[in-house]
């Protein structure tokens, strides 16, 4: 409440200010973050075809999102620290790796409206730059570096915590593999064990292709398929943990 509160005070001092501070004040209001140096938010919204000079890693983002990356590594990696006490190292990467992909990254950035905000030249403009997921990606990281840099670790955690907190406890991937989640959720609702049955081998020997069905006490099966029986079995439990919305997909290209 306090972001929307700060955001909606600045779209109201916005009308009597120059249309560039008026957009920096509104961006810094959705960020939660006001700047101290200016400069340093301008820097991390210029694209390489709207950088200034001989040199255009100085002049655009590019050296603030190999900065970002690594600021916002560690602050995820510390917030599923905290989050996550119980679970294993592996699960903890696995977690880490989808929460600063770039498909992230991108979302995060379409959230905080970044694209509207990065300078571009004329013809990365007209190629549709403002939407592509790769430089929305780039300029999210590059954000966090120059909140690092004006501000501290802190405040820049505290922008990533503002953006990615529900994705960290909501994960739209599990951290735990289907089978495993689904015979805890069963469990959990004194369901019994669900029921695994290969109803399908398909395919030559050395590529078959297998279907396996998933059963749990009063829900309709669930069906996956894979290459392997395993595979397949945890493509069930996910389908099933998927259609009852136990578990939400990302998005993905």
């Amino acid at each position: 409440m306090a972001v929307v509160g700060a955001l909606v005070a600045h779209l109201q001092s916005a009308v009597t200010k120059s249309p560039r501070a008026a957009a920096r004040e509104t961006l810094e209001a959705r960020l939660g973050y006001a700047f101290k140096n200016e400069d340093l938010l301008d820097l991390a919204l210029t694209h390489a075809s709207a950088a200034e000079g001989g040199d255009v890693r100085l002049g655009s983002y590019q050296r603030l999102e190999f900065l970002g990356d690594r600021v916002l590594g560690l602050a995820i990696a510390e917030m599923l620290f905290s989050q996550y006490k119980d679970t294993p190292e592996g699960e903890l990467s696995q977690r880490l790796s989808e929460l600063v992909s770039a498909d992230t990254c991108a979302e995060i950035a379409v959230a905080m409206d970044l694209g509207a905000a990065v300078k571009l030249g004329p013809g990365e403009a007209r190629s549709g730059g403002r939407k592509r997921k790769s430089m929305l990606a780039d300029v999210c990281e590059s954000v966090i570096a120059a909140v690092y840099l004006d501000g501290g670790f802190d405040e820049a955690k505290s922008l990533v915590d503002r953006f990615w907190r529900d994705r960290l406890i909501n994960p739209r991937r599990p951290l735990r593999d289907g089978k495993t989640a689904l015979q805890e959720w069963a469990a959990s609702r004194a369901l019994g064990t669900p029921a695994y049955k290969q109803i399908e081998r398909a395919g030559p020997d050395h590529n078959p292709l297998f279907r396996v069905e998933v059963a749990v006490k009063g829900f309709e099966t669930a069906v996956g398929e894979a290459r392997t029986k395993r595979e397949a079995e945890k493509a069930a439990a996910i389908a099933f943990l998927t259609r009852e919305g136990v578990w939400t997909e990302g998005k993905r290209s």
